[in-house]
């Protein structure tokens, strides 16, 4: 990678020192922000290219900054949620403001550095120019917009990670483990983690339109296809 800047909002200093001493012995450049408003800020205004983001944060909590940097920022920085919160409620609500990623404490600081590469090196990747189209769901490869019956639908990082994985295949169908692989390598996360983002794309691409596109084959897979 040639740069790896990253932002880490968390409240408790010791905890966000010892965070950036093993970044910073990885080779990553990196800021901090001990509340809300200045994490907002800060990753609003600078070109990051992660950011670790706790949820209790004292003037704005992680679930609002993370859905201002995706709504009112228009920005895809790839974002993991890093908290003592582990309820699988505060995972799909982060999913649904645009997490890619949901790490509890306490963890493994490998481990973080890990996810927060394969998340960049995910981000970055070449992408191909042409659409992909089951049915009236369309994902242009190119602007990484995606459409259905001619609507703009939004789509957060890893569900569009998703979606390309399960329409380039289509109709074949995709075990959960080849899916989870392709998006994590070897470091997969709990079984939550890829449940809540299949559960927020299934919302967002399926549940607005009377036919059904993703579908969980018992004891098999996934697949989209219009059947």
């Amino acid at each position: 990678m040639t740069s790896k800047n990253v932002l880490i909002v968390e409240d408790h200093t010791a905890l966000a020192e010892t965070i950036a001493d093993h970044l910073e012995m990885a080779e990553f450049t990196v800021d901090f922000a001990a509340d809300g408003i200045t994490g907002l800020h800060l990753a609003v205004t600078n070109p990051y290219d992660a950011i670790i983001l706790d949820v209790m944060l004292p003037g704005m909590d992680g679930f609002d900054i993370c859905e201002k940097i995706r709504k009112e920022a228009k920005s895809d920085v790839p974002i993991i949620m890093l908290t003592a919160r582990d309820q699988i409620g505060d995972k799909l609500k982060g999913f649904d403001n645009g997490a890619d990623d949901y790490l509890a404490k306490p963890f493994n600081p490998d481990e973080l550095i890990a996810r927060l590469e394969s998340m960049i090196r995910r981000h970055r990747g070449e992408f191909d120019s042409k659409a992909l189209k089951v049915g009236d769901l369309v994902f242009d490869l190119g602007t990484m917009e995606v459409t259905r019956d001619k609507q703009k639908l939004k789509v957060s990082p890893t569900g569009l990670q998703i979606l390309k994985i399960l329409m380039k295949k289509s109709p074949e169908i995709v075990t959960k483990d080849q899916l989870a692989q392709q998006l994590w390598g070897d470091l997969i996360p709990d079984s939550d983690v890829l449940r809540s983002h299949l559960y927020i794309l299934r919302k967002t691409i399926d549940k607005p339109f009377e036919t059904q596109l993703l579908h969980t084959i018992p004891g098999v897979g996934l697949k989209i296809s219009e059947a």
